[in-house]
């Protein structure tokens, strides 16, 4: 009988035969009340909150540079079109 297992072909060179990386060894021996599993938990928790967070402020700042944006080329309309408007009206006074 054979004890020790060898390779019998050489494709089986590369895989693992002690199977050791198809088990997890799981020492999570901490209850839901342990402190320091609740307090990694919130800590992750926080992370997601300030990560939220930070998406906000950088939605705001997008916001508020666009309506900047929107005010100057409004204003920038508005010269156009007193600009145009004092245009043809010296130009119908030439026309006269």
């Amino acid at each position: 009988m054979k004890d020790k297992r060898t390779y019998t072909h050489k494709k089986e060179h590369g895989e693992d035969m002690s199977h050791e990386n198809e088990t997890k060894i799981t020492n999570e021996d901490r209850g839901p009340l342990d402190l320091t599993l609740l307090i990694e938990l919130h800590q992750k928790e926080i992370w997601e909150w300030k990560q939220k967070e930070s998406k906000w402020i950088k939605t705001e700042n997008q916001l508020s540079g666009c309506k900047k944006i929107i005010q100057e080329l409004s204003a920038k309309i508005i010269d156009q079109v007193r600009i145009i408007a004092e245009l043809e009206k010296k130009l119908a006074d030439k026309n006269k």
